[in-house]
């Protein structure tokens, strides 16, 4: 399906209330939900967790981090998942860099080696994996050694030059937010919460956006999220998948970030059957 979850909430929450969420989803007809991986539960485990709690929805990390994890383990785990459910696991990777990885100059030969290291373990290069991947090179390795790339906190501007670098075959799952209401201070407050990020920055720096825009821009806040209603919404969506998306996940914002957004969801789902793939 096109139209999935993304959600940082699992982390604020019991697990009881996670897994009705997540079977919620499922019932709801999304297509996949995905989850961080940054301070809360290890993102494995919850996907097994959530696996178990679901009978037709994919869960996908977004994303699991190879800093925390060896190569041959990340393999392992992630056979493990997909022969135990079928079709129904994605493995996305990537993750925060180790001040030893901070100053490497070449980011992207440590994480092709640690690819390659995945496809060198037993059962590695069995199962569907994409990377975090924002820049002309990540984008380039997620074609390469992956089956496509997780873009996240981006406009529709990068996902067509996305698509135009992965090749017309790869996977291209993109990340959305969302706000369903007027409260633009929310949409503004999320964006501002990742121009700390270099990787971000400079990302945004490519599709032409400035140092005035990273002060708090309209410009820039627009490009990023949609503030509005259901319909606001499936524009944005079909905004992505015109430019060569073929799924896309919403993140929900809420003035609560630890809140499940129930409400939302169910709201949101009426765009599954116009978004059907």
């Amino acid at each position: 399906m096109d139209i999935g979850v993304w959600t940082f909430a699992f982390d604020g929450q019991p697990f009881a209330l996670v897994r009705d969420a997540a079977t919620e989803l499922d019932e709801l007809g999304y297509g996949a939900v995905w989850f961080g991986e940054a301070v809360g539960r290890e993102a494995l485990t919850q996907a097994s967790l959530l696996l178990h709690a679901t009978r037709r929805l994919t869960v996908a990390t977004g994303i699991a981090r190879t800093d925390l994890r060896s190569p041959q383990a990340m393999a392992a785990a992630q056979h493990t998942l997909a022969e135990a459910f079928p079709d129904r696991f994605l493995l996305g990777l990537g993750g925060h860099r180790s001040p030893r990885q901070f100053s490497d100059p070449r980011p992207l030969d440590t994480l092709r080696s640690y690819l390659d290291a995945m496809d060198e373990a037993p059962f590695g290069a069995q199962s569907h994996r994409v990377l975090a991947a924002l820049g002309p090179q990540a984008l380039r390795l997620a074609a390469s050694h992956a089956h496509g790339a997780h873009t996240y906190f981006v406009p529709v501007e990068h996902t067509a030059q996305a698509r135009s670098l992965l090749g017309p075959e790869p996977f291209l799952a993109v990340e959305q937010a969302v706000v369903l209401g007027t409260d633009r201070d929310l949409a503004r407050s999320h964006v501002a919460s990742y121009m700390i990020a270099r990787h971000q920055t400079n990302n945004l720096r490519r599709l032409g956006f400035t140092d005035t825009d990273f002060a708090g821009s309209d410009r820039l806040v627009d490009a990023l999220t949609v503030v509005g209603d259901v319909d606001a919404v499936a524009t944005r969506v079909q905004q992505h998948l015109d430019a060569g998306a073929n799924h896309v996940c919403l993140q929900v914002l809420t003035a609560d970030p630890q809140r499940l957004p129930l409400a939302e969801w169910r709201e949101l789902a009426a765009l599954i059957p116009r978004h059907a793939a």
